[in-house]
């Protein structure tokens, strides 16, 4: 009997080990295709909330916010390529962070719209593989074309503000929940994976909580 496991995927799109635990996640749940079906759900969560709309240069970012040098900056960001190569996902140049709350409004929108996981994916490499900026409209747009949703209604939601709320609630509902980095990955409402671990880790973890059987 295939078991049926619900997914919340913390998550900013800025956090190229988000990018690594969704590429991780996925393998995971290939190789448990026959065994696991997962209902999805990816949750916002900014790793800098109040970077202004032009963004900042990714080095003096991270010299500010961690005191990293240069040389620890690049060190990290071979270890990070190199993960993200072992799940098949392609890190490319990134050269700014960026303000990501417009991008988590669209994610909201295209949950109920049945296009979230599309969206999320074309994000992640838009930014992390393409370098793109995820703060931009034209190009939140194009992606949520390509993820399947409608240009125009995607326009309209940017422009409107539609969903800040909602996003913000929630938001804040993990932060209170003691969710404070990311990824986090929280399955059934209560057993959390935190960061992006290699996808041996997450099809363990599976395979176990799927055999404890239906929630009570």
């Amino acid at each position: 009997m295939t078991a049926q496991l619900k997914i919340d995927f913390v998550s900013d799109v800025s956090c190229p080990w988000c990018a690594i635990g969704f590429g991780s996640l996925e393998s995971a749940l290939d190789r448990l295709k026959d065994e696991v079906r997962v209902d999805l759900h990816f949750q916002p969560f900014e790793l800098n909330p109040q970077m202004p709309s032009e963004g900042q240069e990714i080095i003096e970012h991270l010299a500010e916010k961690y005191g990293s040098t240069p040389e620890q900056i690049a060190q990290t960001q071979e270890a990070i390529r190199a993960r993200g190569e072992g799940v098949g996902f392609a890190f490319g140049a990134r050269h700014r962070i960026y303000n990501t709350f417009d991008a988590h409004r669209l994610l909201y929108w295209a949950e109920l719209e049945g296009c979230q996981v599309a969206l999320k994916r074309a994000l992640l490499q838009a930014y992390h593989g393409n370098g793109e900026d995820p703060s931009s409209h034209e190009v939140l747009v194009r992606l949520a074309v390509e993820a399947g949703l409608d240009a125009a209604l995607a326009q309209e939601i940017l422009s409107s503000g539609a969903y800040a709320t909602e996003v913000r609630e929630r938001e804040q509902y993990y932060l209170n929940h003691g969710i404070n980095s990311v990824p986090a990955i929280i399955i059934n409402g209560k057993h959390l994976i935190q960061g992006g671990q290699p996808p041996e880790v997450f099809e363990q973890a599976l395979r176990q909580i799927a055999a404890q059987g239906p929630e009570e």
